[in-house]
């Protein structure tokens, strides 16, 4: 396990289409697994995808937890591991919410981004079990906005440009209201 760099916006990676993972129990994919939980949380992220770490596999962890950058959390969602992900279905009604990111600016830029409220993630899980999961909320978020990069979207290519804001406006003035 290792807290590693988190690659930023820019670098050829976070454009990638990540590639399927085969083997869930390669000790690479394990060692993958492992230090994006140990830099999701370094970083207090609550949500991080492999190319944010320079690596090409289709995972990405979520912890919806109380964090140094997101201390307000309401509705946590412990560990999860999701390989091989695929949305399987949305909601009619969207949202627009505000999103940051750890690879664009080390999550200190956000933007308004609309999205279905409620989806259903099929993924794999760290031993290789298929999974099913119903989101709402921050979560299904969190899942979108992953599964986006695993697809080479960065959260800024869908958000409305004249919402942009810096980290600090963003708590001075947007957060809570």
């Amino acid at each position: 396990m290792a807290i590693r760099e988190t690659i930023q916006i820019g670098e050829p990676v976070l454009r990638e289409t990540l590639q399927h993972v085969a083997n869930v129990e390669d000790s690479r994919v394990q060692q993958v697994i492992a230090d994006l939980v140990d830099t999701m949380r370094d970083t207090g992220l609550v949500g991080m995808a492999a190319c944010q770490i320079g690596e090409i596999d289709r995972i990405f962890v979520s912890e919806i937890v109380a964090t140094k950058n997101r201390p307000d959390i309401k509705d946590p969602d412990p560990l999860c591991i999701y390989i091989n992900p695929e949305i399987i279905s949305v909601s009619h009604e969207t949202e627009y919410g505000y999103e940051g990111c750890g690879s664009v600016l080390n999550g200190t830029f956000f933007g308004k981004v609309e999205r279905p409220i409620e989806v259903t993630v099929q993924y794999m899980d760290q031993a290789g079990e298929l999974q099913e999961k119903a989101a709402s909320g921050l979560l299904a978020r969190v899942i979108q906005h992953e599964i986006d990069h695993l697809n080479g979207i960065m959260f800024t290519d869908k958000a409305d440009p004249l919402t942009f804001v810096n980290r600090d406006y963003y708590l001075k003035n947007i957060k809570d209201k």
